[in-house]
């Protein structure tokens, strides 16, 4: 089932950088993510409730523009 809120999720474990983009459109890059958390999340079922509960304000995160640059600069953690 798709999720409600999270649209599309991907993850470079090179960086350990997860980017989520919300169905809103708004995108955002979250850093230090350990591949567990990123497995986890994808396979969640729920990944709203997921992201509320194991990433939001748990990891520095930057907002990125909806073409894949960055627009804003924040954070967290």
């Amino acid at each position: 089932m798709p999720s409600t809120a999270i649209r599309h999720l991907s993850y470079s474990p090179a960086t350990r950088e997860m980017r989520v983009t919300f169905t809103s459109g708004r995108r955002y890059a979250y850093a230090q993510v350990p591949p567990e958390v990123h497995a986890a999340f994808s396979t969640a079922p729920s990944r709203g409730l997921f992201f509320n509960h194991r990433v939001r304000d748990r990891f520095a995160y930057r907002e990125l523009e909806r073409s894949g640059g960055d627009r804003q600069r924040r954070r967290r953690g």
